[in-house]
């Protein structure tokens, strides 16, 4: 009889693993899965169990191309599994191209006289996800803010960044979900951040791979009113919960599509921008809407020179400007008063109330739409 030996974490049982064990099992009569327990998992590896060791063993023994299962005990990082495997005696050793211990294990079946076979590492449901990967979708909230940015925009895309610079924003309700997005699609107000934060991505890497920045993610994930570091990652410089907001915040539907990627690669005044930034931060240090404003406005200038088309005056306002710099999508406008925000709001069809969003500790919340919104959204063409 030949047996074939296999180890590994296992931590959470994925298509990619089934595959594994049935090419593994093919290339003998008798298949051995060996598994490190909770304790050493964690000691040897940093990696936290997502299964009591009794439920791993009982799923991975469930399975009809699995003969044995046995916990590794060794505190070696390499050949954790070294005194099992030597007491078994197996014929073959199998591993996945991508094990990160191939070659110590190469030599550890070279010294033993044992045949070593490295597997293609397959899955195969195109898109399998890692047992990370699932843990993250697990962990992932199921709803998530959207944002505006108030100035310093593009000084987070990492070969624009200034040291001693800034980029200001606030993460905003109604609140999105995978199932339930009220928001034009392409609206400059960092949906594609929230959409990798959903669905347990890591949303930098993600927003960073499009070519454009990390503000997005950054505020989503963190919430409140942020001022952050400009630089090649998100390193925040403080935060509030940005109550100060609470009632003078709209955002205004241009229904022209908002692409950001397609404008990377424009020159800028970044220290024009940089400056509107640092007033922002002031804004929000002193909890102070009318500074806020001013870089606000200073912002919108900018986007003007750009070429970006100027949105309407809408009575009240102290400022506006486009979310983002994809030259469409939704604007933010700032009040000074709630009620002037709700006279405006009232008056203009394509205008909708937003408020500041900072998460409470430990809750996924939702907020959601006031039923008046929702029928405006519906007669708008937004919803059906």
């Amino acid at each position: 009889m030949r047996k074939v030996f296999v180890s590994g974490a296992f931590n959470i049982l994925h298509a990619g693993h089934i595959r594994f064990f049935q090419d593994a099992r093919a290339l003998g009569d008798y298949l051995i899965v060996s598994y490190p327990p909770a304790d050493l998992l964690w000691r040897l590896y940093d990696k936290k169990s997502a299964l009591d060791d009794s439920d791993k063993k009982a799923v991975i023994e469930s399975l009809e191309m699995v003969d044995e299962v046995i916990e590794s005990t060794d505190e070696d990082v390499a050949l954790s599994f070294r005194s099992a495997f030597l007491k078994i005696k197996p014929d073959v050793l199998a591993v996945t191209t991508d094990d990160l211990y191939i070659e110590a294990k190469r030599r550890f079946c070279e010294e033993q006289g044992v045949d070593f076979v490295v597997l293609e590492k397959t899955n195969p449901n195109e898109g399998g996800a890692t047992c990370t990967q699932l843990l993250s979708r697990v962990k992932a909230p199921a709803h998530a803010p959207l944002r505006v940015d108030f100035a310093g925009g593009w000084l987070d895309v990492p070969q624009n960044a200034i040291p001693g610079e800034y980029i200001v924003n606030c993460s905003i309700s109604p609140t999105v979900s995978l199932k339930e997005w009220l928001y034009r699609q392409g609206a400059g107000l960092g949906g594609s951040g929230a959409w990798s934060v959903l669905n347990g991505w890591d949303p930098v890497s993600s927003e960073l791979g499009l070519g454009v920045g990390w503000q997005d993610p950054a505020v989503i994930a963190e919430t409140g009113a942020c001022v952050w570091k400009s630089g090649g990652k998100p390193v925040l410089d403080f935060k509030n919960t940005g109550e100060f907001l609470c009632g003078r915040m709209a955002v205004y539907d241009t229904k022209v599509k908002h692409y950001t990627p397609g404008y990377a690669g424009y020159e800028r005044p970044f220290t024009r921008i940089a400056k509107a930034a640092r007033i922002a931060r002031l804004g929000v240090l002193q909890q102070d809407v009318t500074v806020l404003a001013v870089a606000v406005q200073m912002s919108y200038q900018l986007q003007l020179e750009e070429g970006m088309l100027p949105l309407p005056e809408i009575r009240g306002q102290m400022a506006r400007k486009y979310c983002g710099g994809g030259h469409g999508g939704y604007a933010v406008y700032l009040y000074e008063t709630q009620e002037q925000r709700d006279s405006a709001v009232n008056e203009c069809e394509d205008l909708y109330p937003v408020e500041p969003y900072c998460r409470t500790f430990g809750r996924d919340e939702q907020v959601v739409w006031q039923p008046r919104f929702l029928e405006r959204l519906r007669k708008r063409g937004v919803i059906k």
